[in-house]
């Protein structure tokens, strides 16, 4: 069973590394969650290491940029780990050709420019790609949709049979279904994968639920310093991305029922029923070592 707790700092002390999930979590995709802001800025003043662990299909400094842009201040994280930098190892590496076709936004295009040090180093060790029609791909790399405002995964089923049919592996440089944009919600890349493995099609997956975001954020921790392997705590308001995949890797995780999954936990969103919330966790054979509202 989960234990229902009000405030992060009730059960913080012990752990050296938080890896925080960021839309639902941190913020709504326009603004920072003030009481948020402050649990972060608290673990940190205890002498903790505030990751942010994001399905953002884009590298490091463009998410910096972006969170920039929404005001949440620097001095509540140490590092950040996205989708979009553990993806990028699989795209210089060839995971999905050389020649890929892109299904994503214009601003998802510092997927393919903005490395970090580490995977600079490496891509000029490897033969380039490049961006190319479909027709003329090897693989496809899916960042997300073009205008997730507007489209769904239905507007890119004649694209994705193509690629199917092709035998075509798709790069999702971002395992989340939804997220919630204020009051909007909008489909990600993962949605796009999942309809092309209904399709018959091949995805390899990058982000959360899955290993390669969390050895890049073990490796990140460590190049950070600090003295012997500190107790790792996630938080995160998907159930099949920071919940499963924190319990995968051995890690306790808080999960925020005020995120994507609001609506199953009764009317007063500050105060999910715990008997919603039990049977909702057990339909998905999930079990968090925490429950919150919200992060705070």
């Amino acid at each position: 069973m989960t234990r229902l707790i009000s405030h992060l700092d009730e059960i913080s002390d012990g752990y050296g590394v938080l890896l925080c999930d960021l839309w639902g979590c941190l913020h709504d995709g326009k603004h920072p969650f003030p009481e948020a802001v402050t649990a972060l800025r608290g673990f940190r003043a205890r002498g903790g290491k505030v990751i942010l662990l994001t399905n953002a299909p884009r590298p490091k400094p463009s998410v910096a940029k972006q969170l920039d842009r929404m005001g949440v201040p620097r001095d509540i994280w140490d590092d950040i780990v996205s989708s979009g930098d553990a993806a990028q190892y699989g795209l210089v590496t060839g995971a999905v050709g050389r020649k890929v076709a892109h299904i994503g936004a214009e601003k998802d295009k510092p997927f393919f420019t903005d490395f970090s040090e580490d995977l600079a180093r490496l891509a000029a060790t490897e033969p380039p790609f490049s961006i190319v029609p479909l027709e003329e791909a090897e693989g496809i790399v899916c960042t997300g949709l073009t205008d997730d405002l507007t489209e769904t995964p239905e507007d890119y089923r004649g694209q994705l049979l193509y690629g199917k049919t092709k035998g075509l592996k798709m790069l999702c440089a971002n395992p989340d279904i939804i997220v919630d944009y204020g009051d909007k919600r909008l489909f990600c890349a993962g949605a796009l994968a999942q309809l092309y493995e209904q399709m018959g099609g091949t995805a390899l997956y990058f982000g959360k639920p899955h290993p390669p975001i969390y050895d890049l954020a073990r490796r990140r921790v460590a190049e950070l310093g600090g003295e012997g392997d500190p107790l790792y705590l996630a938080v995160g308001d998907g159930i099949a991305t920071d919940v499963q995949g924190a319990q995968g890797e051995g890690i306790d995780v808080v999960f925020v029922t005020g995120g994507i999954a609001v609506d199953q936990f009764g009317p007063d969103s500050l105060n999910p029923d715990k008997g919603l919330l039990e049977d909702w966790l057990a339909s998905h054979q999930m079990s968090p070592t925490y429950s919150i509202s919200r992060l705070r």
